[in-house]
């Protein structure tokens, strides 16, 4: 029975001390330096997403630049080949278009066709040069980049298709002199018999 008293005492004790110790905290405990550290994180946070919102918005707009950079440089690319295309026609112009009117197998009357043949093309090049000239420097097309690109690229193959159809052009002035040069020969050869 001591044990069973001595065990009686112990958890009275407990049941009467802890009450006592929850009863004793009625009124809530302010810590004033936890409250103002959480309202320096609070401050910290919003200064951080404050710079992310700032950083957000820049990133936009250097790629938007970015893209209208890449847009001036697809047109410059562009514009670029035209010139090249241009060149390969004046070059060709010079040289093989001067070999073959200077040829004794191209009649007088084929001389009128071919120059006009030629000059056709050169007057096309011309006026896509002045229009490319146009679409760039007056805003009075007032055209978007992509726009712009895009006539851009459609001269571009214009072009390219111009500097094919003088090649075949000349390819073909050249085989009709060749043709004829060997039927020159064939004709006026010395027979030894």
């Amino acid at each position: 029975m001591k044990k069973q008293t001595q065990t009686l005492i112990v958890v009275m004790a407990i049941a009467l001390l802890l009450p006592a110790r929850a009863a004793c905290q009625g009124m809530p405990v302010y810590d004033n330096t936890n409250f103002i550290s959480l309202v320096k994180s609070l401050v910290e946070s919003a200064k951080q997403t404050a710079n992310l919102v700032k950083t957000v918005n820049f990133l936009k707009a250097q790629k938007e630049n970015i893209e209208k950079v890449n847009s001036v440089i697809q047109d410059l690319k562009a514009v670029r080949e035209i010139g090249r295309n241009n060149q390969r026609l004046i070059s060709v112009m010079q040289n093989d278009l001067r070999d073959i009117l200077d040829s004794p197998y191209i009649e007088p009357d084929e001389v009128t066709r071919v120059t006009e043949s030629f000059d056709a093309v050169v007057e096309n090049s011309l006026s896509t040069m002045d229009f490319i000239d146009e679409i760039l420097s007056s805003d009075h097309l007032k055209m978007s980049d992509a726009e712009r690109a895009e006539v851009l690229k459609q001269k571009e193959l214009e072009s390219q298709e111009m500097v094919n159809d003088v090649r075949l052009k000349t390819r073909r002035y050249q085989e009709i002199i060749s043709f004829r040069k060997m039927q020159d020969r064939i004709n006026n050869r010395e027979t030894a018999f």
